[in-house]
């Protein structure tokens, strides 16, 4: 499947592959990894200057009014890189919901602040049995007050702004903006197997404020935007990893001859480029269908379908370009190991492969 680009968008992905290329360098990378903000800002400032970061927040909030696609477009490119930038909790799951159910005054606030660089924000959503909401909310005579935990939340520990599901008593699930930095949050640091940056959050009585759509709807279209960028991360990162063992396999010499003369591994780069191809077309009919662009409704069976394929094949793709790389591609100074792992924290975000797994048998009539 083929996606015809605009001219703005295939301006804004030059853009934005110039940049990456040369501010994203293997050797850089670990120098970010290395760094106590686990990313770099000369990049984040840079993806605002582009425009990457308001990509799908409405223009009337400083944005540049686009949609699924542009965020697929957009991850597929940061996922090549093997970016750290806390953009998938901040400019897509963060800004999304605010776009969704925030006020006027929320998204005027908030919006062309994050579309600038000038504001982080997090998702915090998941809890520590996937599916349930157990973090409770509750209403005082000063305004709401959230208790819970919320594990592995994205760069948690240096957003300004959090975006927290919480349980309302006879109300469900709804969504909160928390001051990441006000009473009752407290924050534990850590970083991730690839080295992007997480926190566990406790909220032990911290001020929210409520926004205002209801939560049941807007959040299966905010975790489903989530699951159509985490698809496409993986599919970068695909690309990268099936880059790396080509180039490889026209280089690497090995008795007297290239190793890509072997049919045996030229067999297997060819089942890599099937599964890589599949993964592609599955990402773009997704995000086409959460944008509306195409004719298949919904998206939520569509988001399980995409989730559970694609994570199982970028794994197999990744361990397979490790596996034709040899002994150096398990070196922490080698990139196509670093794939791996990035594809390892994609799938267990918004649900691994099994969980989507579940979900999809759960819909098939008994």
């Amino acid at each position: 499947m083929n996606l015809q680009l605009n001219d703005v968008r295939q301006q804004l992905l030059d853009s934005l592959s110039r940049l990456l290329g040369r501010e994203y360098s293997f050797e850089l990378r670990q120098q970010y990894v290395a760094s106590d903000r686990g990313h770099s800002r000369q990049v984040w400032d840079a993806l605002a200057e582009l425009g990457v970061l308001g990509a799908a927040i409405p223009e009337a909030h400083g944005g540049f009014g686009g949609d699924a696609v542009d965020q697929m477009l957009v991850s597929q490119a940061l996922g090549r890189a093997l970016a750290l930038e806390p953009y998938h909790g901040s400019a897509v799951m963060a800004a999304t919901a605010i776009a969704a159910a925030g006020s006027e005054a929320q998204k005027n606030r908030l919006l062309p602040r994050v579309a600038e660089g000038e504001l982080q924000l997090g998702w915090a959503h998941d809890e520590a049995q996937p599916g349930c909401v157990a973090t409770q909310a509750a209403a005082g005579r000063d305004g709401w007050h959230l208790f819970g935990t919320k594990p592995c939340v994205l760069h948690g520990a240096a957003g300004d702004y959090l975006v927290v599901t919480a349980c309302v008593p006879q109300d469900g699930v709804r969504l909160f903006l928390v001051d990441a930095r006000g009473a009752g949050v407290l924050r534990d640091g850590y970083r991730l197997i690839d080295g992007t940056p997480a926190a566990d959050v406790r909220l032990d009585g911290a001020q929210a404020e409520p926004l205002e759509g209801g939560a049941g709807d807007v959040l299966r279209r905010v975790l489903d935007t989530g699951i159509s960028a985490a698809c496409a991360e993986m599919v970068g990162a695909m690309e990268g990893a099936y880059a790396l063992t080509v180039e490889y396999l026209k280089t690497r010499r090995q008795f007297g001859r290239l190793i890509g003369a072997n049919q045996a591994l030229q067999h297997r780069a060819v089942d890599m480029l099937v599964a890589l191809e599949q993964s592609r077309s599955l990402s773009l009919s997704l995000a086409l269908a959460l944008a509306g662009r195409n004719d298949l409704a919904g998206g939520e069976a569509q988001a399980h379908a995409a989730k559970a394929y694609i994570g199982q094949a970028a794994r197999q793709l990744t361990q397979e370009a490790i596996q034709m790389h040899g002994g150096i591609g398990m070196t922490e100074e080698y990139a196509v190991g670093h794939y791996l792992r990035r594809v390892l924290v994609l799938d267990q975000l918004h649900g691994d492969t099994q969980y989507h797994l579940g979900c999809l048998e759960r819909r098939v009539p008994q």
